[in-house]
């Protein structure tokens, strides 16, 4: 099975906010990076299950984990002059960006923080340590996912 890493900034949506929602499910959108939106439209799948991560804030690091509940689709956001992802060479014929549906599984009973990633030899592949690396979506080995879930129970 597929891991992924989604990156999101929790002053805009935390995974409190996901633990909060209907079903506790939500789109995940507003991704502008070409590499993360070709994962998210060609790589992800229903069941993948995804680690959140909380970035530019206070205590960086993983905070939890989602499935993906719905495969890929053209992200609305692109389509709206009034969101602030909105893009206007985006058309309904020829999207550029897409989203998945994520659903709420568990938030860890701490935060594994960027600095702990960092220091653990089986994660220095992972792309998030990695200087330079600023994807917002990434993809995690079975091994890394192992390790991390290790270090946040």
């Amino acid at each position: 099975m597929p891991y992924w890493l989604m990156k999101t900034e929790p002053d805009t949506f935390s995974i409190d906010d996901l633990a909060n929602m209907p079903d506790q499910t939500t789109i995940w959108d507003g991704v502008r990076n070409y590499q993360a939106r070709n994962y998210i439209r060609d790589k992800i799948k229903i069941d993948d299950n995804i680690l959140i991560y909380h970035s530019s804030c206070r205590n960086i690091g993983i905070v939890g984990w989602a499935t993906v509940v719905r495969d890929a689709y053209p992200d609305p956001t692109q389509f709206d002059p009034s969101s602030r992802y909105y893009d206007p060479k985006a058309t309904e014929e020829n999207p550029r960006w897409f989203s998945v549906d994520v659903k709420f599984n568990n938030k860890f009973n701490q935060l594994v923080s960027l600095a702990t990633l960092k220091d653990i030899d089986g994660l220095k592949a992972l792309p998030l340590v990695k200087k330079g690396s600023r994807l917002s979506v990434m993809p995690v080995s079975n091994s890394e996912w192992k390790i991390i879930n290790a270090l946040a129970n």
